[in-house]
């Protein structure tokens, strides 16, 4: 391992959940930086070689300098994949080098609603243990405009791959890399626990949807943070199945923190909970959060026939310039997987708390409709400031099925949200993930 490491600069530092003994460089197994000539062969042969020494304190794959095109690929345990700064991963235009994949248990189907089967993600995984994908600003490009344009045109059978998706795996590490363009969602980290990802930029078209930054989704004690995403969705989609699929499964996301996020979506939320939330969303903490021209703050979606939670979720610090709208909870949103849909498997939406934030150019202060029958409860609202568009709409505040308290909020809220000299609550503990202390590693 220690000719391998004189290839390239010894002195890059990182921070990483753990560090390795053996190191190797993606040109030792053939590849070509190019841009042209498909490395899939080379990822995947570097990192089957690379597995044999995960019971030997683990190994890290070194992506140089470069333009490295490859199709899918999947990922071992206790490995590091480094992207080096001045590499980029090339995702492959070329549907052959995907391989297709069956729909998650706890979806039923894609998610593009075209059949079960779905292409596998460009960096892929599961059941792994220790995972980093970190690099020194490397670049993974998903070169999604293909992708676009034949979902457009209704083209595709078969659901658009995401650039990264781990599934039932733990102790995992996505930092210092830059994506951009992805054919669909981003990062998505499905049926995962002790997952932290920071410092990531997210860059897509704001014109383009599904390409949703990320989707913590059924996972347990997740960190975000440090993040800067572009979107022409959701920057962060928090998920946990779809419908009868999700219930079924009941396996809900839980012990997540989102901080220190700056957001830019014009035609989407800064943070969703939703709408996929069958399994249950809880214990959520969101704060210190920028969102700039960005269609809604922190936005509930749910509907009848979606059964779950969405509870005890907490944000505080969020600043907002150019708003569609500062709060919005839908009880509508009605997009099922099949017929077989429960319709009165009705979701629980309560304990939902929102501090200490400001908004400027606001077009619209709240829209909040909870389901007839079954109202969105236990909203609290405090030390909030919106100052309004000169566009603004006449009225501020939409209400329908809800229920909960304000105090310091202007404009004025809703009569069902009345006035009480209170300071909704914000956790003063850490889930566990917060106190995790990276180590100091080289390449």
């Amino acid at each position: 391992s220690r000719s391998h490491r004189k290839k390239v600069d010894s002195k890059i530092e990182f921070q990483a959940l753990r560090c390795r003994k053996h190191s190797a460089i993606l040109t030792d197994f053939g590849a070509v930086g190019d841009g042209k000539t498909s490395n899939t062969k080379a990822f995947r042969e570097a990192i089957s070689k690379l597995s044999q020494m995960a019971t030997d304190g683990g190994a890290q794959l070194v992506v140089p300098p470069g333009k490295w095109l490859t199709g899918s690929f999947n990922l071992t345990s206790h490995f590091t994949l480094f992207i080096q700064h001045g590499a980029t991963i090339l995702a492959s235009q070329d549907e052959s080098e995907w391989p297709v994949i069956g729909p998650l248990p706890s979806y039923g189907m894609g998610r593009d609603g075209n059949g079960a089967g779905r292409f596998n993600s460009l960096i892929s995984g599961t059941n792994l243990t220790d995972v980093v994908i970190t690099g020194n600003n490397g670049t993974i490009n998903g070169q999604g405009q293909y992708w676009w344009d034949k979902f457009k045109k209704k083209q595709f059978k078969l659901t658009r791959p995401y650039l990264i998706e781990l599934l039932f795996s733990k102790k995992i590490q996505i930092s210092n890399i830059t994506l951009i363009d992805s054919p669909s969602w981003n990062i998505h980290p499905v049926y995962c626990k002790n997952v932290i990802i920071k410092h990531v930029t997210i860059l897509a078209p704001v014109t383009v949807p599904n390409t949703d930054g990320i989707n913590p989704d059924s996972c347990k004690n997740t960190l975000i943070e440090d993040c800067y995403i572009v979107s022409g969705d959701d920057c962060i989609a928090v998920k946990s199945g779809w419908d009868q699929y999700g219930i079924k499964f009941g396996m809900p996301t839980r012990q997540l923190s989102i901080r220190r996020l700056t957001c830019i979506s014009p035609k989407s939320a800064g943070v969703a909970l939703g709408s996929e939330m069958s399994g249950g969303i809880k214990d959520v903490r969101i704060e210190d959060v920028t969102l700039t021209n960005t269609e809604s703050a922190i936005r509930i979606k749910t509907a009848a026939g979606r059964g779950g939670y969405v509870k005890d979720i907490f944000a505080r610090r969020i600043t907002m310039k150019t708003m569609k709208f500062v709060f919005w909870m839908n009880g509508d949103y009605n997009s099922h997987p099949d017929e077989g849909y429960d319709p009165k498997a009705f979701p629980e939406v309560t304990n939902i708390n929102y501090r200490d934030m400001t908004a400027e150019n606001v077009t619209m202060s709240a829209s909040l409709d909870g389901i007839d029958k079954d109202p969105f409860k236990g909203i609290c609202i405090s030390n909030v400031t919106m100052a309004l568009a000169d566009n603004a709409k006449k009225v501020q505040w939409n209400c329908t099925n809800v229920a909960g308290v304000t105090s310091r909020v202007k404009p004025e809220p809703c009569s069902l949200l009345p006035e009480k000299n209170q300071d909704c609550v914000f956790p003063s503990d850490l889930i566990p993930i917060e106190s995790v202390v990276l180590k100091k590693c080289f390449v």
